[in-house]
Parts: structure tokens; C-alpha cells; sequence
């Protein structure tokens, strides 16, 4: 079965709260690529350590290879860590 991504959209992605989530997840990239710590185009993602998407300060950010940023939140949750 494929994905209804017109679906997935109306009923997530495009609630308020998810909209501020992308805002400041974007806000972060564009801070840490001011700052030299990541180049556009790189293969690598912004990682905030604590797992909250809007605080964005310079002590919770981290670059990390996509491969493991995306693949964490999984990890963790099945392992209960």
C-alpha cells in the first residue's frame, strides 16, 4: 500500500505545532551553517541533543551523519534509553 502523503500532510505536518517544529529545525541548520560548523550540501544532519526541536541554543546543537541522527530516535525507543 503506498502513502497518502496529501493525507499525511493535512492530518501532521501541517498543524501549528509541527510548523514551528520545521521552522526552528530549519533555523537551526541555517545557525550552524553561519557558524562553520556545517556546509550546505554536506552529508551530515543538525542533531539537538536533548530531542526538542526549538531549543536551538549553540550547547544543544551538534552535527551528525545522517545515517545515525536518523536513525536514533528508533534506537532509543527500543532499547528505552
Amino acid at each position: 500500500m503506498a502513502r497518502n502523503y496529501k493525507k499525511e500532510y493535512k492530518n501532521y505536518h501541517s498543524k501549528p505545532k509541527q510548523k514551528a517544529n520545521r521552522n526552528s529545525r530549519n533555523k537551526a541548520r541555517r545557525k550552524m551553517v553561519s557558524s562553520g560548523k556545517l556546509k550546505k550540501g554536506d552529508k551530515r544532519d543538525v542533531h539537538h541533543k536533548d530531542g526538542n526541536p526549538r531549543n536551538n541554543s549553540s550547547k544543544n546543537l551538534r552535527a551528525s551523519p545522517k545515517s545515525k541522527n536518523r536513525s536514533r530516535r528508533l534506537q532509543e525507543s527500543a532499547y528505552g534509553v
